[in-house]
Formats: C-alpha cells, sequence, structure tokens
C-alpha cells in the first residue's frame, strides 16, 4: 500500500459497524486509517448496514467481498471486525475472481474463513488487526501495531524480527462513547517462551484462530494435509477462552490428521487476557508427545490475535524459529509491488 491508495471496509461476519450506538468507533477507526496511514477510505454497499441485516444476508456479504477484489481502484480490503459466521459465505464466492484480482485482505478471529478463502485462490492474505478493534483503539493505537502494519503493508522490504510488544491488554471497557477517552490498563510482557524444541526451524505460515479453523475442517477451504509438509503453523485462540481441554482436542485432531508429523514448528499466540496460561502450555506439550513430536519447536506467547497491541503474519511467507534465542522472524516480505 501507497498513502493516497483506496481501500474498502467489509464485515463478512458481525455486522456490528453499522449499528448505532457503535458507529462512532467505526467512524473513529476509519479516521485512523486515513490520518496515520494516509489512505482513502471507503465502505462496501452492506458495511454499515447492521447487525441485523449482515446476519440475515450472507450473500450481500460475499457480494461485497467478490466487488471488492473485482473493482481495480480498490489496493486493499480491511475486516471492520470479526464474528462466527464467514464460513456462511462460501456457497457464494466466486474464487477465480479473487485469483484475478489479488490484493490486501486483513483481519484476524473469523476472518480466519476468508483468509482460507485467498489462500484456496491462491492468494497470500495478512492475518491482522481489524478497524474496530485495533484501528480504533482508545484514545490513540499503538504503536507497535502501527509499526508492524506499517512494515508489512507498506514496505517491500523483508519484514524480520519480530520481538514482543513491551506491554499488553486484553482489558475489557465496553464500547461506550463514554469511554472512548479512557485508556486500557497495559501489563508489561514476559516475553516468548519456548515450549520445547532445538535449534533454527523455517517454514511458511499457516494457521489461524484455533476456533475458526474448526469451521473450515472438511470443507474445501481446508488445505490438503501435504500442504502443511514443511510449514510452522500459527494459532490462536478468542474472546471466548476456550478450556484447556479444547486445546487438546483439536491439537488431538491434528495429530490425527498427519499435520502435526509434517510441519516444522508452532508459533502460539497470547491466550485473551492469560486466562489458562499454564494450562495451555501443559496441554500444547502432552498432545504433542502422544503424537511422537517432542522434537517440535513451538514458541509461545507471541503477540498476535486476540491480544492488543499485535503484529501482522502473512499467510505463505516464509518464516523461522530460532530457539536458542526465544525469536520469531519473517523472512520475506508482506507484499510485492
Amino acid at each position: 500500500l501507497n498513502k493516497g491508495d483506496k481501500i474498502v471496509t467489509v464485515s463478512p461476519s458481525w455486522g456490528g459497524a453499522g449499528d448505532k450506538d457503535l458507529l462512532w468507533r467505526y467512524k473513529q477507526g476509519k479516521k485512523r486509517l486515513e490520518d496515520i496511514f494516509g489512505l482513502q477510505v471507503v465502505e462496501m454497499e452492506n458495511t454499515l448496514k447492521g447487525t441485523d441485516y449482515i446476519y440475515a444476508h450472507p450473500e450481500k456479504r460475499a457480494e461485497d467481498l467478490m466487488q471488492a477484489f473485482s473493482d481495480k481502484s480498490i489496493n486493499g480490503i480491511f475486516a471492520c471486525i470479526g464474528g462466527s459466521d464467514s464460513i456462511r459465505l462460501l456457497p457464494y464466492i466466486d474464487f477465480e475472481i479473487i485469483t484475478r484480482n489479488p490484493k490486501i485482505f486483513i483481519g484476524y478471529s473469523d476472518s480466519t474463513v476468508i483468509h482460507y478463502m485467498c489462500l484456496k485462490a491462491g492468494v497470500s492474505s495478512i492475518y491482522g488487526p481489524s478497524v474496530l478493534v485495533d484501528f480504533a483503539e482508545n484514545v490513540t493505537m499503538s504503536d507497535y501495531t502501527v509499526n508492524w502494519l506499517k512494515k508489512t503493508l507498506f514496505s517491500t522490504e523483508i519484514i524480520g524480527d519480530i520481538p514482543q510488544s513491551e506491554k499488553w491488554t486484553s482489558e475489557f471497557l465496553p464500547w461506550e462513547v463514554g469511554n472512548k477517552d479512557i485508556q486500557r490498563k497495559f501489563k508489561v510482557n514476559n516475553g516468548y517462551e519456548l515450549l520445547q524444541g532445538e535449534g533454527i526451524v523455517q517454514g511458511r505460515l499457516i494457521g489461524g484462530c484455533a476456533e475458526v479453523m474448526e469451521f473450515i475442517k472438511n470443507t474445501e477451504l481446508f488445505p490438503k494435509i501435504d500442504d502443511f509438509y514443511g510449514n510452522i503453523l500459527f494459532i490462536e485462540t478468542s474472546e471466548e477462552k476456550p478450556e484447556p481441554h479444547f486445546i487438546e482436542y483439536w491439537l488431538r485432531n491434528y495429530g490425527a490428521m498427519g499435520v502435526l508429523k509434517r510441519v516444522n514448528g508452532i508459533i502460539f499466540g497470547k491466550p485473551k487476557d492469560e486466562t489458562y496460561y499454564k494450562e495451555y502450555k501443559h496441554a500444547i506439550i502432552k498432545v504433542l508427545a502422544e503424537y511422537g513430536r517432542e522434537d517440535l519447536p513451538v514458541l509461545y506467547n507471541l503477540s498476535f490475535g486476540h491480544c492488543e497491541p499485535k503484529f501482522c503474519i502473512p499467510y505463505g511467507v516464509m518464516a523461522q524459529i530460532n530457539c536458542e534465542q526465544k525469536t520469531f522472524s519473517i523472512l520475506e516480505s508482506g507484499v510485492i509491488d
């Protein structure tokens, strides 16, 4: 992206951006996109039609997405927020349109589904900030989030080493106008944790929100098992803070499918509020041992997904875990000219 580029906002999942009580929050995020990044921001036809309409019309959401990809004047597509039913767009997606019109799509959480639509079409997309959450952050956007957005979306240079953010927050403040000038409380980060593994491993990035990955299993969106070969799997959990046994179930399923024996490493995002922080670690180590992968490098507590601030993860780019240094690096650019 460059300053002056036209980007659009979409509501592929939850339609809250258009609700009267949240419109101020959307406008705040839009203004940051304009002021901080110099982008020209427009809405698609249905972006702001509100929760009820958006829920009732998955075909209209898909229409917005297809038009956004088709329109040559649009350089990027930004998700307003996640939700839980982007999977309902699947019958209305024309993958050829995405293939013929590769451009930036960015979002996280339920946007995982849209990322796999892009992946099926042969297009790399960006697992990263959403309009209502990160761009509309109370008081000001995080410098960390802004920095990694600029490095990932506005530069064709190698992204490089991604250190953890110094501070983090998952504090819940209701999205009410009266709260907009209240800064959320931040806590000090304690660094990445190496759960297991040694040496240096590299692989192309694939993954998403753990709960949403469940929606796409056994659909045309889920990659062929051999497509996981040699990759680095990135996983994070949602604001629903799933109990640790769900981590076991999901990972055990990846083991049964043959994913765990094919990947070169795993990075795991900071759990929301650090709820079940230790329990998740135990669940990961336990299941990997069940499948004979005590050797698999796992770096834990990274700044992506349902924590703020966050960095961006471009699908399909080469990345590296250095077990000795406890570092994570992206070895390619996130975008191309």
